[in-house]
């Protein structure tokens, strides 16, 4: 029973270096490179994790815990993070911290007007920042007295992680898998562009970029999936080798 081990066995209250002790964070993505990041950043800041990839399996979670930090991704294999938000900006009791993710820079505003408290745009690299980011929004008497710790570690997600996202794209791209209509076109386009940014691959990035403006202008995609495909399986390389 993982619950009662934590609840038994984690400090609640936070200190100078584990600001987040005590917290619940339920991180809603669907790309394990970016799921890895902010578990590993969680984890630094004492914080216990919940995560889940789609929105169903969201909701199973939230049935089931309390989080006090909900990290939503918008673009997800199910349907929009902009309604999950909304949903539990609107539920009462609230969720202390609410938060969105995505790949795409421009998403902030819409994903605040839907009820978000901020935006974290991918690549999620920095612990400052994003420690800083829950610490301002969380309630004043769940925070470490005193001065807080500088933590700037580096975070250094599993490249496993990263060779099965590019294996997700892959199947998503297959020929064999039809891609049904504009609305997984946008998910697919999505995924791939935070994950070109999580990657730091401007090149993968701009290639999403135009897949979704193809997609948006009613543009064929057919040879521009398949310069997607080369690149991908490019950078996924022989089996057994390093992705990227």
């Amino acid at each position: 029973m993982p619950e009662l081990h934590d609840a038994f066995m984690t400090p609640s209250k936070p200190t100078a270096d584990r600001p987040l002790l005590g917290q619940t964070v339920l991180i809603v993505e669907d790309s394990r490179f970016a799921s890895e990041a902010m578990r590993l950043m969680c984890l630094r800041c004492g914080a216990r994790i919940r995560r889940a990839d789609t929105l169903a399996s969201a909701a199973r979670h939230l049935k089931v815990y309390c989080p006090t930090v909900a990290i939503i991704d918008l673009g997800l294999p199910d349907g929009s993070g902009h309604d999950l938000i909304h949903e539990l900006a609107q539920a009462r009791p609230r969720v202390p911290v609410l938060l969105a993710t995505s790949g795409d820079p421009t998403a902030g505003p819409a994903a605040c007007a839907a009820g978000a408290d901020a935006f974290l745009a991918k690549p999620l690299d920095s612990l400052g920042a994003f420690l800083e980011t829950i610490l301002s929004r969380l309630p004043r008497d769940t925070l470490p007295r005193g001065p807080r710790a500088v933590l700037n570690d580096a975070v250094h997600p599993d490249r496993m992680a990263l060779r099965d996202d590019l294996s997700h794209v892959m199947t998503l791209l297959d020929g064999r898998n039809s891609i049904n209509g504009p609305g997984q076109l946008t998910y697919v386009s999505g995924f791939l562009l935070g994950l070109g940014r999580s990657m730091g691959d401007a090149d993968l990035t701009g290639a999403a970029e135009e897949l979704h403006a193809m997609n948006r202008d009613g543009i064929s995609v057919a040879a521009q999936v398949s310069r997607i495909s080369a690149m991908v399986q490019a950078r996924i390389g022989p089996a057994g080798s390093a992705p990227f």
